[in-house]
């Protein structure tokens, strides 16, 4: 496993986008590159906190068929609080998981969870402190945005990965006409440069983030930790801060991105892709399925046995898949709302 020592470490790399091989990705229905330094930090305002016993009143429960293939029975909001799979704690964790008792026959869906806002964003910065998130062979867990007509507006994954992975994915996925050309200044490693999407090619734009305990075990085992993502028409940029790293600006509500240093992934606006053309209306979802798309082609290669069908029985593969939620707080630089 990479060291938390190798993040803290490690140097800014300047990518150059290319078209990146085997990158498994989700298809959810439903100025110059870099950072300009500013001269004085922007002041933000809370617009929305979803955190406490109110978690839930911001939420819409998702009960469709997964549009990506999962072995899962999404429920709605009353089935998952009576079944123990979305509750408050009395911490204040919110807990959002799959069901970890029920045997079931191979083939078989397994109940879990997957919510949306029922706001809708067109910028922000958004904040999202877990303590922990579901991992493991057959699950594929997502924090992610996404706008109400696919692709064309636009979608973000912030956390994505399946089975045993420990470097979490971050991924754009647009209409047509969005390519990133232009070297920009990241920690993270570029994938892909394609974001244009569609039923029948959908990698998307990507970067992995390796060496600091981003995804699965290694991130709960550390307590978890904070992604943070800021959306504006120049840049959407992603900064991850480990559970012992967790800026102060950032717990006293107060954040200061031009104090976070550089992103572990940046897409600046540019001639080949205009952001506020192909990003507009998001909701911000959290969910877990199984096998499915991604989790389910990658079951056997990421080192888990037998087949992903048969393994999605057993309940006692189950007892990590689930959320464990902080906060997600939206923020607006002040005088914009």
């Amino acid at each position: 496993m990479h060291s938390l020592s190798a993040f803290l470490l490690s140097l800014p790399v300047v990518a150059l986008a290319g078209h990146g091989a085997g990158v498994h990705r989700r298809h959810h229905h439903a100025r110059v590159a870099g950072i300009a330094a500013r001269q004085t930090p922007t002041a933000y305002t809370l617009e929305d906190d979803y955190s406490g016993p109110d978690f839930f009143k911001g939420w819409t429960f998702f009960t469709d068929p997964d549009p990506t293939s999962g072995q899962v029975n999404y429920l709605s909001q009353s089935d998952a609080q009576a079944a123990g799979l979305a509750f408050v704690q009395s911490n204040n964790i919110t807990k959002i998981g799959v069901d970890s008792t029920t045997q079931l026959q191979p083939g078989q869906p397994r109940n879990s969870v997957r919510i949306a806002t029922t706001k809708t964003y067109d910028s922000g910065l958004f904040i999202a402190d877990f303590q922990a998130m579901p991992y493991g062979c057959s699950v594929w867990p997502a924090y992610w945005t996404v706008g109400g007509n696919w692709p064309n507006d636009g979608e973000v994954d912030i956390i994505e990965g399946v089975n045993l992975n420990v470097d979490n994915q971050i991924t754009l996925h647009t209409g047509p006409s969005c390519l990133m050309n232009e070297a920009t200044t990241m920690l993270g490693s570029l994938v892909g440069n394609t974001c244009t999407s569609s039923n029948g090619a959908n990698a998307g734009c990507a970067v992995v983030q390796s060496g600091n305990n981003s995804f699965g075990q290694p991130f709960n085992q550390m307590g978890g930790g904070v992604f943070a993502h800021s959306w504006t028409n120049e840049s959407i940029s992603f900064w991850f801060f480990p559970r012992n790293q967790v800026p102060s600006d950032i717990t006293s509500m107060n954040p200061n991105p031009d104090s976070w240093g550089t992103p572990v992934a940046n897409f600046p606006t540019q001639s080949s892709c205009d952001l506020s053309q192909h990003f507009t209306g998001h909701q911000i979802v959290l969910d877990t399925t199984l096998c499915g798309d991604w989790a389910g082609a990658a079951f056997s290669q990421d080192g888990c046995p037998g087949s992903c069908s048969n393994f999605v029985a057993d309940p006692s593969n189950f007892q990590n898949a689930q959320w464990a939620i902080s906060s997600i707080r939206v923020y607006q630089p002040s005088g914009s709302q």
